[in-house]
């Protein structure tokens, strides 16, 4: 049981009295809180993206404001699930819920980096620089490595020193056009991001 004093007593009474008084007057504060709010995410720009954590590809709906201004940098504000999507129809898991703590934080990788052979520290590329670097190695791979026939003459045309991973977040048709792709630079080692 809560034991009032004298003084709490008149105080919580007088209140009250005075807020009854005030809304018999006409002075409600359900009126003035019922007055039209903007929506949170009005003006904002909304970019349709899939989700990177697995491989459920779940759709999401990425906020950001800015006008595009000359000096204006679009930031992401809001993250949310895309209800239009027929993966995840508008949830998203814990993590995908999270995203915009991803693209908010300070760890976050934004460009390429390399570590040579035998150092300690990551160099940063540009991404020029990088695709570049990933192209003339596959392509010396390829060149050293690729078999063209076995040893009794059958054609095989394959190239076995290098796979390939494909990102799950990727559709159907991307999907088809890497794995194309893969298979005609004579990869046997592909597999999909999907099933791992």
């Amino acid at each position: 049981m809560v034991q009032f004093s004298r003084r709490q007593f008149m105080k919580v009474t007088g209140s009250t009295l005075a807020g009854s008084s005030l809304a018999v007057m006409g002075f409600s504060p359900a009126t003035a809180l019922a007055e039209v709010r903007q929506y949170k995410l009005v003006g904002s720009t909304v970019t349709r993206q899939t989700c990177t954590y697995c491989s459920v590809g779940c759709g999401i709906l990425m906020y950001s404001l800015g006008d595009g201004g000359k000096n204006a940098k679009l930031s992401i504000m809001h993250v949310e699930g895309d209800p239009d999507h027929p993966v995840n129809r508008g949830t998203l898991c814990p993590k995908g819920a999270s995203l915009l703590d991803i693209v908010k934080s300070p760890n976050r990788l934004l460009y390429p980096e390399y570590r040579a052979p035998g150092s300690n520290e990551w160099k940063r590329l540009s991404w020029d620089e990088a695709l570049t670097r990933i192209t003339k190695l596959i392509k010396e791979d390829r060149d050293a490595n690729f078999l063209e026939k076995t040893d009794d003459g059958l054609t095989v045309n394959r190239w076995t020193t290098t796979g390939m991973l494909a990102a799950s977040a990727a559709s159907n048709e991307a999907g088809y056009i890497t794995y194309k792709v893969a298979r005609s630079w004579g990869l046997l080692a592909f597999d999909n991001q999907a099933r791992v």
